[in-house]
């Protein structure tokens, strides 16, 4: 299988796990939407049930532009309350579904929604399952008048911070990438990099990390649950 059958595959694994939730689910259904290439085949598999969908609650405007064009409706997390399950992908997962998000530049609403989120489902093909979080390199979101002071401080935590030239998140900030890191202690550096004055976010998902993992591998899709 190519990875993007892989990403089909496990797409439509999330589908199926969300149906039978809204089949289960009595009153309105309110889903959180994540953002990427994995999450987006998700979305165009939400079609088939759209009108079983109270509303979404979605973290970019490309993911939200999607939703609503397929005539599934997009609000704000704040008209929401707590969403009962959020699906989203990621860059990479360990085996305690601890997580790097923000590839495509969203992860603070990521981490806003998986907050807000009673279930938090990663989405993955079986190349993002590693045994330690880094080599994918860790974005953060950064304040633009503060790039310069947070990327020396990055580099006092012995990563090696690189610009993301020419992208703008949803919330009007810009990225920085933190390359050669092994990342042995994710919550402790989660915390650590959050501490630096012009940090918005970072892309570590551990004090918040996923509660299920559908990992597509060539012998399909498995059904992960943390480590320990």
């Amino acid at each position: 299988m190519t990875q993007d059958e892989l990403k089909a595959a496990v797409a439509k694994a999330a589908f199926d796990y969300v149906a039978r939730i809204i089949d289960d689910h009595s009153g309105e259904f309110i889903l959180g939407v994540g953002t990427g290439s994995t999450a987006n085949l998700f979305i165009a598999e939400l079609e088939k049930i759209k009108h079983s969908i109270s509303a979404t609650v979605a973290s970019s405007e490309e993911s939200a532009r999607r939703l609503k064009e397929l005539g599934i409706p997009v609000i704000d997390l704040n008209a929401a309350g707590v969403l009962r399950v959020y699906v989203d992908g990621a860059d990479e997962s360990n085996e305690y579904l601890q997580l790097i998000k923000g590839g495509g530049a969203a992860l603070t609403r990521e981490k806003i929604i998986a907050a807000a989120s009673e279930e938090f489902v990663c989405i993955a093909d079986e190349s993002k399952l590693v045994p330690y979080l880094g080599t994918f390199p860790l974005p953060v979101e950064v304040i633009p008048m503060a790039r310069s002071h947070v990327a020396r401080q990055l580099v006092k935590l012995g990563g090696d911070p690189v610009y993301r030239e020419g992208v703008i998140t949803d919330n009007g900030n810009v990225i920085l990438d933190v390359h050669n890191l092994k990342i042995d202690e994710p919550r402790k550096l989660e915390a650590a990099i959050n501490q630096i004055v012009g940090v918005v976010a970072n892309g570590l998902f551990a004090a918040r990390a996923a509660d299920l993992l559908l990992l597509s591998t060539h012998n399909g899709v498995k059904t992960l649950t943390a480590k320990g």
